[in-house]
């Protein structure tokens, strides 16, 4: 059935569509100065000398009703502890969460959800429970959200790898999955020294920081850093969940592998790698799999990324106290095993080697133009390293070619690129630096936005988008007309990036909501969503 979207309201719009993607001038995370970068005032860049709080309550029991975590509380989880029986776990601003139980962590099943929103100034925060300047990787396990979504083998499921399965470590939906699946929110969410081998050493059964399990896109994820994980910061493992403004901080391995048939579209990205801490198996930056046979299977790994600022280790261990280089550290980007992974608009700064398009099946993928890299930016990797393909036998794919076909560009060197990516005088130093693009900088333009808008932007829906009264001295009214009933959700961002003001609405009361009574002057962004459609209007506040 065809939908039709109309509000009355006027000028000033910016349209978004399934993904809600960004349009920006710029490559990279952030916006030039003087916008603030949105990592601002969350994020912590030394969390093995922060201080928590002592837990207040132990978490050892499994979770099977409704229930909240309270502001003004600690906990400490005391081992697995499952979200289960469709029961809803609510985690408030400001909540700490710890643990120094190995293995502990907090999983979602299929069917639960979890309501974790911070706030810019109060985030949630999961961490280790050991005191300052003893923490380390895999100090606990780490956050596991399991859905209902596509999963490209094994007939459509799969369980956490290293735990015994059950139905309470499965995930995917099997031959009818969900990409629609909602399995919850997180937002304003840190995640540290989480990471854990569950199965023998070197068994490849570890989970990461936050570990995806066919999430569906009705899951909710903005605003979350994971640091110091013991194995990948970000893993997807099918499932189609959108995430924006992620932070991979000092992890072990990859800061985001994307396999069997993940979906979704990630906006907003900074990853940071630490030179001296490298995986056995190489450290990537991304790292990206269809599935471990690449095989096809009923769904391909094609998820896309935008807007990415992504720190190697190669530069920071050449200066004073930089550590020594690992000799595992790799690849900005490590495309293999058959995936149509899209990555567009980003900067890959100081990697051993840049984008490695690995296997006769990924060749293909590349040569079809449904494994896609454009627009991105590489520096500081030396040149015959910039674009690399592993390939037996071999073919007449033309790498460096489809690189600078692509509109990608590359410098040997990535002085220039950022304002302050380094503290030059010690290398391990990590806060206080600024990754918005330098003046005369070549990120401060050429992000492209083309292929992105026909392949995930709606492009022919009906609507219009109107703003009354524009610009406004005390608030404005919304009214949405659309064939579908289900629930709006409303949410007003400044332009940061930041997150002033988040409402879900009955579709029945969607044209009586009023916004904007207490906004500051300025502009902003009001987002609304209703199931797939996503669309997005600039107000002005005087």
């Amino acid at each position: 059935m065809k939908k039709i979207y109309l509000f009355s309201m006027l000028v000033l719009v910016t349209f978004t569509g399934f993904a809600q993607f960004t349009t920006t001038t710029y490559r990279g995370a952030f916006a030039p100065a003087p916008t603030a970068m949105w990592t601002d005032s969350w994020t912590e860049y030394d969390p093995q000398n922060k201080v928590y709080p002592t837990p207040t309550v132990t978490i050892s029991t499994e979770i099977t009703t409704n229930t909240t975590w309270t502001a003004g509380n600690t906990y400490t989880l005391g081992g697995q502890i499952y979200v289960k029986n469709n029961a809803t776990l609510t985690i408030e601003p400001g909540v700490i969460i710890r643990s120094t139980a190995p293995g502990a962590g907090l999983f979602v099943t299929k069917g639960a959800k979890l309501i974790a929103e911070g706030t810019a100034t109060s985030p949630i925060v999961f961490t280790s429970g050991f005191s300052e300047g003893n923490r380390n990787r895999g100090d606990w396990g780490g956050v596991i959200l399991l859905g209902k979504g596509a999963y490209n083998i094994n007939g459509g499921v799969n369980n956490i790898e290293g735990i015994a399965p059950t139905a309470d470590t499965q995930y995917g939906g099997g031959a009818t999955p969900d990409d629609n699946d909602n399995s919850g929110s997180l937002k304003y969410v840190r995640i540290e020294f989480a990471g854990y081998t569950y199965g023998a050493a070197g068994s490849n059964t570890e989970i990461n920081g936050l570990t995806f399990g066919a999430v569906g896109k009705g899951t909710q994820v903005d605003y979350v850093q994971v640091s110091y994980a013991n194995d990948d910061s970000f893993e997807w493992f099918g499932g189609a969940v959108n995430c924006s403004h992620l932070v991979a901080y000092r992890g072990l391995d990859d800061d985001f592998d994307t396999d069997n048939g993940f979906s979704g579209s990630v906006q907003f990205c900074l990853a940071i790698k630490e030179p001296a801490i490298a995986d056995s198996s190489d450290s990537n930056c991304f790292e990206s799999d269809n599935n471990s046979t690449s095989t096809a299977g009923t769904k391909f790994t094609s998820a896309i990324f935008s807007n990415c600022t992504l720190i190697g280790p190669s530069y920071r261990a050449t200066l004073p106290s930089g550590g020594t280089l690992a000799v595992r550290h790799r690849r900005g980007a490590h495309l293999r095993r058959n995936t149509q992974l899209q990555v567009f608009n980003s900067i890959f700064m100081d990697f051993v080697d840049g984008v490695v398009v690995d296997g006769t099946t990924t060749i293909t993928n590349a040569t079809n133009n449904t494994l896609k890299f454009k627009s991105n930016i590489i520096a500081g990797t030396a040149v015959a390293k910039v674009a690399v393909k592993v390939e037996s036998p071999a073919t007449a794919f033309d790498i460096a070619a489809w690189f600078t076909n692509n509109n990608n560009t590359s410098q040997t060197a990535s002085a220039g690129l950022l304002t302050s990516p380094y503290n030059e005088l010690d290398g391990s130093v990590f806060t206080g630096l600024d990754y918005r693009p330098a003046t005369g900088s070549i990120a401060l333009t050429g992000a492209d936005f083309t292929t992105l808008a026909s392949e995930k932007f709606v492009s022919n829906a009906e609507f219009s988008l109107k703003v009354y009264p524009n610009p406004t001295s005390d608030s404005f009214r919304l009214n949405y007309i659309s064939s579908s009933n289900e629930d709006v959700k409303v949410t007003a961002y400044d332009m940061t990036g930041k997150t002033i003001e988040s409402l879900n609405v009955d579709y029945d009361a969607i044209n009586d909501q009023q916004i904007g009574n207490d906004y500051a002057p300025g502009v902003y962004l009001i987002s609304l969503k209703q199931g797939d459609i996503n669309k997005t209007v600039r107000v002005i506040k005087k």
